[in-house]
């Protein structure tokens, strides 16, 4: 039975990347902060730890105890929603360690074992913001960068047949959605060909295509998911 690791795994996209891979018979190994009504908590092929990734220095103890990962899924993230003008610092510190220095102490921490195998597979879930923009700076920042480490790395582990990739989705039906001011989302939903927002379960299958079946020559890719919102 092959492994898969996922950050956030207990709601939104990474909830229904964690179905996606019980479908496939995988044990999932879900990191997050708490799990509340976590659909799967008694699932006998989920295991649940709860762990802050903000505590980057304690990561590469965390994986090392876990055996050996065949996919890493980097699905936790926030936004917080605060003005280019107004967000304090210790926010930004915090956004960075959520949204780009976990992921990257993540994949280093993992792909030390998937080298030892020449095999592995490693999905980031970013966002379009981290490619038009967003009016969270931090937000977008941290999204361009974990795309930008998503292309590094594939160059980095490629020749250890190791395939780093990531998604990068427009809004999303999950609870982040309520952070976005009404009037932009009614604006965003006339941007794209179907009216309406992606599904978590788009995302999640697009994620767990690249962590499973994607053909071995795409590798250091970003899949758009925006229905035409940002063609290109």
């Amino acid at each position: 039975m092959k492994t898969v690791l996922i950050t956030g795994g207990n709601k939104g996209i990474g909830l229904e990347t964690t179905r996606f891979f019980l479908e496939r018979n995988y044990k999932v190994i879900v990191v997050a902060r708490d799990f509340a009504e976590f659909e799967f908590a008694a699932n006998h092929q989920v295991q649940s730890i709860q762990f802050d990734i903000t505590q980057i220095g304690d990561i590469p103890n965390l994986v090392s105890n876990l055996g050996d990962l065949d996919v890493l899924i980097n699905n936790a993230g926030i936004m917080l929603s605060l003005p280019y003008d107004n967000y304090p610092q210790e926010k930004i510190e915090y956004i960075n360690k959520v949204n780009i220095e976990a992921p990257i102490a993540f994949i280093s921490a993992v792909a030390k074992k998937m080298i030892q195998r020449k095999s592995g597979r490693i999905v980031n879930n970013a966002s379009i913001a981290g490619q038009i923009g967003h009016p969270d700076i931090w937000y977008g920042i941290t999204k361009a960068g974990l795309i930008n480490a998503t292309k590094s790395y594939a160059k980095i582990l490629g020749a250890e047949g190791i395939l780093v990739n990531a998604v990068a989705a427009s809004p999303t039906e999950t609870d982040m959605l309520a952070t976005i001011p009404e009037a932009r989302k009614a604006t965003f939903k006339q941007s794209v060909i179907s009216h309406r927002f992606a599904t978590a379960q788009e995302v999640a299958a697009a994620i767990g295509w690249l962590g499973t079946e994607s053909p071995e020559y795409i590798n250091g890719i970003c899949i758009d998911i925006n229905n035409g919102s940002f063609m290109r």
